[in-house]
């Protein structure tokens, strides 16, 4: 047979494509991981919502905190500076003497006396943490329109002041009902809702037992267990209001 020249095999082109291709990719992940790092700090991506949300809430609620005795403390240097200018400037003192005549009316002074306290609070669950029969999460809870029969009933039975919580309410008060917690100028409370008010205590009862939204608000009680207490006392106590007013316009009336 005729010699036949050997020729060298043909590389086989598998072997040198794979150690390539995860050369790639090893530097792709790593730059992906690199990345990565960087933008989010060393902290998780994709932190839960609800996490996310209740670590603002607190943030937000120390800063109010915070904000909250800086006021405090430059209205008290502030209040001693005025009774300083006032023991030599007869000016300064009928301005004090104005402006303490009208604290009363706008809230700026605590209060005692007679009055009714109301007491509002969510309906619990059992004891394996189950809702009542037929009734939804929405049942449960005291609602923005729960809270505002009750003060609208306390007002319109002449209370002379009214605190909500740890605050008093003037007339830019606004507490808000979200989820199953209170907003109330800047602070969030969880039930119960303590509702103070200075005034006649049986007229006060007459007015909460004629309000048709509370008497609506008795019957989901009743059947939900949703909480409901109404005490008459012979000395309450009112704070005073401590926050900014931002009335624009006035009226005082007829």
């Amino acid at each position: 047979m005729p010699d036949v020249e050997s020729q060298p095999e043909a590389a086989n082109p598998k072997f040198g494509f794979w150690p390539v291709s995860v050369l790639v990719v090893c530097l792709v992940v790593g730059l992906l991981l690199a990345t990565t790092r960087q933008v989010s700090h060393g902290d998780e991506l994709r932190a839960a919502d609800s996490t996310r949300l209740s670590d603002l809430v607190r943030g937000a609620q120390d800063d109010v905190d915070d904000a909250a005795a800086i006021h405090d403390s430059l209205s008290a240097r502030v209040q001693e500076l005025q009774e300083t200018a006032a023991g030599t400037d007869s000016r300064v003192a009928e301005v004090l003497a104005d402006s303490r005549e009208l604290a009363d009316t706008l809230g700026l002074t605590s209060l005692s006396g007679p009055g009714v306290v109301v007491t509002l609070t969510d309906a619990p669950r059992d004891a394996d943490g189950n809702y009542p029969a037929g009734a939804s999460p929405d049942d449960l809870v005291v609602h923005q329109r729960d809270v505002q029969s009750v003060l609208n009933a306390l007002w319109t039975g002449g209370a002379e002041a009214i605190a909500m919580q740890d605050q008093r309410l003037v007339n830019t008060s606004a507490p808000r009902c979200i989820g199953n917690t209170l907003l109330l100028h800047g602070r969030t409370y969880s039930p119960p809702y303590v509702v103070t008010a200075i005034g006649d205590p049986a007229r006060l009862v007459a007015t909460l037992a004629n309000e048709p939204g509370i008497k609506t608000y008795k019957q989901y009680a009743v059947r939900y267990g949703l909480g409901y207490t109404q005490q008459e006392s012979d000395r309450l106590a009112v704070p005073a209001y401590t926050g900014q007013l931002h009335t624009e316009h006035a009226d005082a009336g007829a």
